[in-house]
């Protein structure tokens, strides 16, 4: 299997920064990113109403370029997690994870036995279509996925150390717009109980090895992030992006020279 770059630089202690897709499903978003510098990318099926054809002609496009593909997955199902690394994806996104329960179905689902129950099927898009020993491709594959839970809600902050300490996960991803909602702060992000929040999943994520990661909007909140312990970064999403340079680009002819 190839190697998991993301995750290899979070694992020695250092910082990753990508962004996240959300509507151009263009076969060449991919190289677009790679050649923007971001070394992960997060191909969202939670809000977009992506499905796996979709998810397959992104995995396809993207893997060549050496951006990591990352899927967030709509649920914690196995159908959505086994299936999305079987087309390529080499890490997942998992919304809304409240438990250690629940984070184990994802582990046992992205991995093969022992460590999992991955269904095996091989020679495929996920090992690029090359026969390879099967225990080798096995023992790769488990080493290499990245899955990363969101901790979104008040109960996923509450049980975040526990989350945090479980074999497998490798992220702990703040989502924080869920989260100012189910902690009864909608849309405050400078609110104490959110900054007490990160604070946190920050502390639980490096008192476990694992990295915690955030989306941010821009280069200052991003620095200040980082500054705060966050190890990996999306910066933005296609949509945002997009629309923040063509409106200042716009604005600008319109004005006065």
């Amino acid at each position: 299997m190839r190697a998991n770059t993301v995750k290899r630089t979070l694992l020695a202690g250092g910082v990753s920064l990508g962004t996240m897709v959300f509507e151009f499903d263009s076969t060449g978003i991919g190289r677009l990113l790679a050649t923007a510098g971001a070394e992960f990318v997060v191909f969202d099926m939670e809000h977009t109403g992506w499905g796996l054809e979709t998810l397959r002609m992104l995995m396809a496009t993207t893997r060549p370029t050496g951006v990591v593909p990352i899927v967030r997955v709509p649920a914690t199902q196995y159908h959505f997690l086994a299936r999305s690394l079987d087309i390529g994806a080499m890490g997942l996104m998992v919304p809304m994870v409240e438990s250690v329960e629940q984070a184990r179905q994802i582990v046992q689902s992205a991995k093969y036995p022992p460590a999992g129950r991955r269904g095996a099927a091989f020679a495929m898009a996920h090992d690029d279509y090359e026969a390879a020993d099967l225990v080798d491709t096995m023992r790769s594959a488990n080493e290499e996925v990245l899955l990363i839970a969101q901790i979104e809600t008040a109960l996923g902050l509450e049980n975040v150390e526990a989350i945090a300490a479980l074999d497998g996960i490798d992220i702990l991803w703040v989502g924080q717009f869920d989260l100012t909602n189910f902690l009864g702060i909608p849309g405050q992000f400078s609110h104490p109980r959110l900054k007490g929040a990160l604070e946190r999943v920050v502390r639980a994520a490096r008192q476990h090895g694992k990295a915690a990661a955030i989306l941010v909007t821009s280069v200052d909140e991003g620095r200040a992030m980082l500054a705060q312990g966050f190890r990996c970064l999306a910066y933005g999403g296609d949509l945002w992006l997009y629309q923040q340079a063509l409106r200042q680009g716009i604005t600008a002819l319109r004005s006065p020279g």
